[in-house]
């Protein structure tokens, strides 16, 4: 049942997981926004307009005329009080709402890549300053505190949800807080506005973390027939196996993995993308009950992944009966250390 836990664990919290499209500030993909910022110019300037036309239309009517009084009343008292309040309330979308968590001191917009920042130059400049700000602690957040990285990234998307560049942090935020269905709606509203096909992997896998693991396999045809990236690909052959072993097709599973282990090669693609290739294919392999294939098959795995993207090698040890206990209350279980990957340059 142990064993059971974990390989669920390596398949949702590490194999899937790092195959979701990467809206990190060093990305290579970042949609263009052209055009978003005549929208938004139009969109504040159609209300003032509306103003003016009901005061011309209806200037001789009495009712108009009080409230022109009142108007004109309510801007002289607002004339005559102290200047004191804060700038951010002349415009509305910069106040902070009760329920957004509040931007820190010093946070600094500039570690954001330079693509992010070029996205947010089509909004006003306190506007941007302050989604940028929001986009910063969601990046630093989104590892260690996840729930609250979304938060953030909600407050930004409140502000620039016409931006693919917000709605991807908030996908990513809402996937990494296993907030499913949210991550699942932001990233078809990606698909939609920047027509890439790229987030098929991270949606079948959102999919999958929902129940619905048919929905997830019609994901992965449909990536089949678009194309996606080798790292990609491989991406969704580990969803779409998993997908099977949700409905009890181990075979079909195995075999799938099996067909793409011999196929990928570390000098051809990225050497991550194949460790999680074999990885997966190792825990499936295991469960089957061919441990000497599984460690073989891990051993490889950890070969590659200098980064520990997975915990192939402890699974190596285990199988080997190499087993550290560690006392929970001396901390020595604790010593591995996690960079941050979204939000910084890569």
């Amino acid at each position: 049942m142990a064993e059971q836990g974990r390989s669920d664990r390596s398949r949702r919290g590490g194999s899937e997981r790092a195959g979701a499209p990467q809206p990190r500030a060093g990305g290579a993909r970042q949609p263009s926004a052209k055009g978003s910022d005549q929208r938004f110019q139009q969109k504040r300037g159609r209300g003032p307009e509306r103003n003016v036309d009901r005061q011309r239309g209806g200037s001789s009517a009495r009712p108009e005329q009080n409230r022109l009084e009142r108007r004109v009343d309510r801007q002289r008292r607002e004339a005559s009080e102290p200047t004191s309040r804060p700038a951010e309330n002349a415009r509305p979308g910069l106040a902070r709402r009760k329920n957004e968590p509040p931007i820190p001191e010093g946070v600094d917009s500039r570690s954001l890549h330079a693509a992010v920042r070029a996205e947010l130059r089509s909004l006003p400049k306190d506007l941007a300053e302050i989604v940028a700000a929001h986009l910063v602690v969601a990046g630093q957040l989104v590892d260690d505190d996840p729930e609250l990285a979304y938060a953030h990234a909600e407050a930004a998307r409140r502000r620039a949800a016409r931006l693919p560049i917000v709605r991807e942090a908030a996908a990513e935020t809402a996937y990494a807080a296993s907030r499913y269905d949210v991550a699942l709606s932001e990233f078809r509203a990606l698909r939609r506005m920047t027509g890439s096909p790229d987030y098929l992997p991270v949606m079948a896998d959102c999919e999958r973390a929902l129940g619905r693991p048919h929905n997830a396999i019609k994901l992965a045809r449909e990536a089949d027939r678009v194309g996606l990236d080798p790292a990609l690909r491989i991406e969704m052959i580990i969803v779409e196996a998993g997908a099977r072993r949700d409905l009890g097709q181990d075979h079909e599973a195995r075999r799938i993995l099996e067909r793409a282990v011999a196929r990928a090669r570390p000098e051809d693609i990225s050497p991550v993308a194949v460790a999680r290739l074999r990885y997966a294919y190792a825990d499936t392999l295991l469960d089957a009950g061919k441990e000497s294939e599984a460690r073989q098959w891990f051993a490889a795995a950890a070969t590659l992944d200098r980064d520990h993207e997975t915990d192939a090698q402890q699974r190596v040890d285990e199988l080997d009966g190499f087993v550290i206990d560690y006392d929970e209350d001396d901390g020595a279980g604790n010593s591995a250390t996690h960079e941050p990957k979204w939000g910084s340059p890569e």
